[in-house]
């Protein structure tokens, strides 16, 4: 097994080592363990390696990657310290060769440490040379200790960093920089100059600057700020908003305070946002793909130039300077073009940032927000963002300054945002060249046209809303990366983004915003909003009142952003919390007001399709017309050939350059190398969904795998009828065996030729007349048809109980699966039909009569120990752990068990998995002599994640009225013990601890019993029922009292069966069982903590008199038991003495 873990991924290095470890030498399940887009650049030439796949042999060996932080902060994660834990104990168990081989990887130095080999086959070259293995340990340890010093003059007071941040800016983006920053454990305070309301409300680190009598500082000018940077003896500037930087502030902190860190442009970088005139020139002069523009000092050339276009060329119209984001026009006629012009020049309506024009060709396409990282050498893009501008829903009203933003924007394919950032590392290399070096943010603001990703302009800072949806997905330290951007070392720092997150923002504005609007009133709800799960309420124009109340002082006044695993669930996050906030009037009228349709077409995209195809592509036509006519939710956006003059290339190149259109050679390739390239491709252009249209190549079991349940094939006949044919020899197959029936299939593709899951079937007749290639023709003209089926039911927009997770058949299929298992335990009052509304008991048929019997109720779960059940795959045992857990608590109180019901609760209905954990109940109800009278089966997607499931029980028992126990315990009673089965359902938390300490996992060999299998499958032995053994007694009323052992253990559980006048003295514990063994020198447990935590092989005391203890064990060896322990007895107890005393310890 390699495990690759923690850091950088895209080092070309560590790819070709993974590489090698897959597709040379066998090495399985690499685990990129918080990797960047890891799987994808491994798809990709020169690797093209499947992840978690490995071709040819395999070994057991492993082998760790381990990418060291590249920095304290990073190291200092609770993350990295177990993953510097692992690797210490792993290099000090270096001895042990099942251990594997450690190799270390710098991103500082793009070295693997202790390697100085020049080696193309590193694994071969450690191999071949034994005593490498101590230098790679060597330098590993090496570097962790290093790590270790700098931490620990972290923590000293005299070495600690403790750094002071002054946030030029109020805004919501201010406030976010200002969270952001303040996680940082380098940073001691964040100054926010002048702040809002939020950033003075959230405390801690973060406060709102104060000048030196301690008065609120209202001013951001070039002298307010040096002043205070001095003052508080900052050690870092942020400049949020373009102002400050246009207005030079930069400059003025780099003469005055040298040894300041300003993260943000000078005001020579600034320009790039200052002057659109100068933007547009400089994109052009070199070659960043733009609108084609002029820029215009008068307007009269402006006009003339306009009215020397086409009139139906749609142009925009835009200020050149800074315009607070309202300087550009966007007419839709000539004369609308000529009017803006006007506006703008000779009217004067943006000032001075109006003296120059820059009118360019509208472009169309999705707008996305792009930042960057610069460091004034190259630059690392942010994901790529999508704000809403219009104030009204629908994309309508006026222009604001954003009404809500998201990220990732899935618009942006992993292709384009290497496009993109390819754009942004450009313009920082040629700003440098012309001797203006670029430090800070740069936005992008991108046009994602027909013809590909244009740029719009550029913003030199963070945009607003959009870094209140980028930042909480940061997961590097923002103080980190901004401090790597002023010293010019970005290359040196791994800017990593959390994967598979997604944060979307809600603006809450005052109604009327942007016109005229109201201010001061008192903001209601922000408590309850900031309690909703995995949200941030930032602030933007608020303030605090004298009596600490939040009042609203700006148009946009909230961005309440909400986080999830995909951009559905973080918008119900976000509108949850909106739906806790209202601005109101004295009148209570509601002054609120917030789009309700963010991210809307995100979440209704069109399907992105891939095409794999070989010939003419016939079936395609059909499915590209029918997009075309907008029936089809969908768009190509990929067609891979492995034939250079295949036809079906052409059909892609006819959609458009935006879309992959790409010949892949497979000479000199593995079919598992070639398939890997081709899904690169693929994935490069976002697909989502495949098809193989006329594709005539055996795809690998890596291509299925990845691509499995999205991927589907036409195939020419009535699957399963004539699978493995190809083309004419159908068609030939069909006639010759006389079939009066033929017609097409679309089967999702598995490794199995033809086998997968159907999906659409078309049948057309065939004539007595029909040869095998009038036959293809009519089946091939049913094929594209088929093909807009198949991927209408894909992605088809009405949404069901199904699309919400949910398959009410599922369900039905689970309840008649089961419904022979459950009538295999009837008994006596029941006869254990399923499908009823309630399960029925006759208490009466069971011999029980109502005036003289109790009814005891018992419920519980089966813990932790379902997440072992989980990752082994193993669940019919789990079913007879919950029935134990609650029958063996209803014979404790003298009752025997009637009935069972349980309640199975999932994120995604497994009817097989499902089915087995019922079987399992069913055998544990049948060794308790209880009905399972029913159930119930919750598949609830938002609750539970995919594969995972809970169990609870519910067992009813009766018990005569003069019989319940316990009752007449008393001194001198003997205690005897019934052996566990194992480690039962209890204490699970601290097993899977242990065996993760162990360095352990469920498939690993068992340890502690040899002939148990795997640690898995010893842990997994099912609790034992006591039922059946312990009725005998009752009945012949021989039982005091009767204690299950289970959470608490001994010393917790049998306390609960004794009268407060006497305890319990253990004088005959058996051995520990070699489990318990094992744990207990694993944890380092003494001796009373493993009687509280474990069963410790005794899983039931009996309390008996003494003058029946014989009889009782004649008893208890009739039903079974032929092991009976003598635990000890029970005497007075004195005092406030513990009702427990060990007088023997655990061997």
């Amino acid at each position: 097994m390699a495990k690759a873990i923690c850091g950088i991924f895209h080092a070309s290095g560590v790819l070709e080592l993974v590489s090698q470890a897959v597709s040379k030498h066998g090495y399985q399940s690499i685990q990129p363990l918080r990797s960047q887009n890891f799987e994808y650049e491994l798809l990709k030439a020169p690797y093209r390696t499947f992840l978690n796949t490995a071709a040819g042999k395999t070994t057991d060996t492993q082998l760790i990657i381990y990418n060291l932080p590249s920095s304290l902060t990073e190291y200092l994660s609770e993350a990295s310290q177990k993953e510097a834990s692992f690797i210490r104990s792993t290099l000090f168990a270096g001895s042990n060769a099942s251990v594997g081989q450690v190799i270390a990887f710098d991103v500082s130095s793009n070295s693997f440490l202790g390697l100085d080999s020049s080696s193309s086959d590193i694994i071969d070259f450690i191999k071949t040379n034994p005593s490498l293995s101590g230098s790679l340990a060597c330098a590993t340890l090496a570097a962790l200790s290093a790590l270790d010093s700098k931490a620990t003059e972290q923590l000293l007071p005299a070495t600690t960093q403790s750094d002071t941040v002054v946030l030029i800016g109020s805004g919501g983006r201010e406030h976010a920089l200002a969270v952001a920053l303040a996680q940082s454990p380098l940073v001691k305070e964040v100054i926010v100059c002048p702040g809002n309301g939020g950033t003075k409300a959230e405390g801690g680190k973060i406060s709102n600057a104060v000048d030196s009598d301690g008065n609120p500082i209202s001013k951001q000018d070039n002298d307010t700020v040096l002043e205070l940077v001095k003052r508080v003896n900052a050690k870092m500037v942020v400049v949020g908003p373009e102002q400050p930087l246009v207005d030079g502030v930069v400059d003025v902190l780099a003469v005055e305070c040298s040894s300041v860190k300003v993260f943000g442009p000078s005001k020579a970088g600034a320009e790039l946002e200052a002057s659109k005139a100068f933007t547009k020139d400089f994109l052009q002069q070199h070659g960043i793909p733009t609108a084609k523009y002029q820029n215009f000092t008068s307007a009269d050339e402006a006009i003339a130039y306009v009215k020397s276009l086409d009139p139906n060329d749609r142009q925009v119209v835009k200020a050149s300077g800074l315009a607070a984001g309202k300087g550009v026009l966007l007419p839709t006629t000539q004369e609308e073009t000529i009017e803006a012009v006007r506006e703008i020049m000779s009217d004067k309506a943006f000032g001075a940032a109006g003296d120059t024009c820059v009118i360019e060709s509208f472009m169309t396409g999705p707008e996305a927000s792009c930042l960057a990282f610069c460091d004034g050498k190259t630059a690392v893009l942010m994901p790529a963002a999508q704000d809403h501008k219009r104030a009204l829903d629908n994309d309508e009203g006026l222009n604001t300054g954003g009404m809500g933003a998201y990220a990732p924007a899935p618009c942006v394919t992993p292709e384009m945002h290497k496009e993109i950032e390819a754009m942004c590392i450009k313009t920082v290399e040629k700003m440098a060249e012309r001797g203006t070096p670029y430090v800070g943010v740069l936005y992008a603001g991108m046009m994602l046209t027909p013809n590909g990703p244009s740029m719009l302009e550029y913003n030199c800072r963070f945009g607003d809303p959009e870094t209140q949806v980028v930042l909480p997905l940061l997961e590097t330290d923002l103080y980190e990366v901004m401090t790597a951007c002023c010293d010019g070392k970005l290359d040196s720092i791994d800017v990593r983004f959390k994967e598979n997150v997604s944060a979307a923002t809600v603006v809450c504005a005052a109604k009327g915003y942007p016109e005229s609007y109201p201010k001061g009133m008192a903001i209601q709800g922000l408590e309850q909003a900031g309690s909703v799960d995995n949200v941030k309420v930032y602030h933007a124009g608020t303030k605090l009142d004298d009596e600490n109340v939040t009042r609203c002082s700006g148009g946009r006044v909230l961005a309440v952003t909400g986080m999830g695993s995909n951009l559905t669930e973080a918008l119900a996050a976000s509108y949850k919390a909106v739906k806790q906030i209202t601005f109101e009037d004295s009148n209570g009228d509601s002054l609120m007001h917030y789009r309700t349709d963010i991210a809307k077409g995100a979440i209704r995209k069109k399907l992105r399709i891939g095409v794999l195809g070989s010939t003419r592509g016939t079936a395609l036509l059909p499915v590209m017309e029918a997009i075309a006519t907008g029936s089809l939710h969908a768009e190509i956006v990929a067609v891979v050939s492995n034939r250079s003059k295949a036809l079906i290339l052409e059909k892609g190149k006819s959609l458009g350059v935006t879309v992959t259109t790409q010949f892949v050679s497979s000479k000199g390739l593995t079919r598992d190398q070639y398939d890997a390239e081709c899904t690169s491709v693929l994935v490069g252009a976002g697909v989502e969904y495949m098809l193989l249209v006329g594709y005539m190549r055996i795809l690998s079991k890596q291509f299925c795998d990845y691509w499995a349940g999205r991927c589907i094939n036409v195939h020419p006949s009535l699957l399963p009828k004539h699978a493995g044919g190809m083309d004419l020899e159908v068609h030939q197959a069909v006639i010759d065996a006389k079939e009066t029936e033929s017609g097409c299939t679309i089967h999702e593709v598995t490794e199995e030729v033809d086998g997968g899951p159907i999906v659409i079937q078309k049948v057309v007749k065939v004539d007595d007349s029909d040869t095998a290639e009038s036959l293809k023709s009519k089946v091939q003209a049913l094929e594209g048809v088929a093909f807009i089926e198949a991927i209408q039911k894909k992605c088809k927009t009405t949404v069901s109980y199904a699309d919400a997770g949910v398959s009410i058949d599922a369900g039905n299929s689970l309840v008649e699966m089961i419904k022979p298992a459950c009538k295999a335990t009837r008994r006596p009052g029941c006869d254990a039909d399923l499908g009823g509304f309630g399960g029925l008991f006759d208490l009466a048929a069971a011999g029980y009569k109502s005036e003289d019997t109790i009814i005891i109720g018992a419920t519980d779960g089966v813990g932790t120990k379902l997440r072992v059940a989980h990752m082994t795959k193993k669940h019919e045992s789990v079913g007879i752990d919950l029935v134990a857990m609650c029958v063996n608590d209803l014979i404790v109180a003298g009752g025997e068990p009637l009935f069972f019901l349980d309640y199975f609760a999932t994120g995604k209905l497994d009817v097989n998995e499902a089915a087995a954990v019922v079987r399992g109940i069913a055998e544990g109800c049948s060794q308790a002599g209880c009905g399972l009278i029913g159930g119930e089966t919750a598949e609830m997607p938002s609750m539970y994640a995919p594969g995972d499931y809970d169990l609870a029980g519910f067992s009813v028992g009766a018990v005569h009225k003069d019989k319940v126990l316990p009752q007449n315990v008393s001194a001198g009673d003997v205690l005897l013990g019934l052996p566990s089965s194992g480690v039962h359902s209890n204490g699970f938390s601290l097993v899977r601890k242990l065996v993760e300490k162990a360095n352990l996992d469920y498939e690993s060999a068992c340890p502690w019993d040899k002939n148990a299998g795997t640690v898995g499958d010893s842990l997994l032995t099912p609790t034992k029922i006591y039922v059946k053994c312990c009725l005998p007694l009752l009945k012949k009323d021989m039982l005091t009292g009767l204690s299950h052992i289970t959470g608490g253990g001994l010393l917790e559980n049998l306390p609960r069966s004794l009268p407060s006048n006497v305890k319990a003295e253990i004088t005959g514990h058996p051995p520990l069982p070699a489990v318990f063994s094992w744990m207990k020198q694993i944890s380092g447990l003494d001796d009373y903590e493993m009687l509280r935590t474990f069963n410790n092989g005794v899983g039931m005391v009996l309390i008996v008199k003494s003058d029946v203890v014989d009889e009782a064990k004649t008893l208890l060896r009739e039903a079974g038991e032929d092991v009976v322990y003598d635990l000890g007895v029970l005497t007075e107890r004195q005092g406030d003495e513990e009702q427990v005393e060990m007088k023997c310890s655990l061997a």
